[in-house]
């Protein structure tokens, strides 16, 4: 199992089908996973349940999807932030940390309504905020950091394509190593 884990807005889904098409594996984004469980959009149920019913139900399914078959797992940008999810995913699969620059990020998803944690006054400063509570847990799940400053979406699929391809079994965590673009 190949595990994309980042920032919301990171390219976690965008890569991730790209990756499973190039790898013929079914792609599974764990968000459309949790909206189908809620049956409604994970904005609604946030809402009306609040953060810490929501990530009740994505440790749930985190934890069904990574002992199911095969796959490319698109992640929420917040399901390191438990120590369970932390676990499933790092021993359950290779995970690539689609690392990006909160600006980035920013400059990607200003436009995007969909995004719970992002309708805020100023969704910049709090995208500076989750890679700074977040970026520690990412690295710590992760067994490849994987940058996505300068290169197109096909150079990260290509790349990380390579790497898995080098070492099939999965990467020992002595030896995850960043990737530099």
């Amino acid at each position: 199992m190949i595990i994309l884990i980042g920032l919301p807005g990171s390219g976690k889904s965008t890569v991730g089908r790209l990756l499973a098409r190039r790898l013929q594996l079914p792609f599974v984004d764990s968000d459309s996973a949790i909206e189908q469980r809620l049956g409604c959009s994970i904005r609604e149920f946030f809402e009306r349940e609040g953060e810490a019913r929501f990530r009740d139900v994505e440790q749930a399914v985190l934890d069904e999807l990574t002992q199911g078959p095969p796959c490319v797992l698109s992640t929420g940008g917040g399901a390191v932030l438990r120590p369970a999810n932390r676990q499933y995913l790092r021993e359950r699969g290779q995970v690539f940390y689609l690392r990006s620059a909160p600006e980035e990020v920013f400059r990607r998803v200003q436009h995007d309504r969909s995004r719970p944690l992002l309708q805020v006054a100023d969704p910049l400063q709090k995208l500076r905020e989750l890679h700074a509570q977040r970026d520690p847990l990412y690295r710590e799940t992760a067994h490849c950091v994987v940058e996505t400053g300068r290169p197109s979406v096909a150079s990260l699929v290509n790349w990380i394509a390579a790497k898995l391809e080098l070492q099939p079994a999965p990467l020992n965590p002595a030896h995850a190593s960043d990737a530099s673009h």
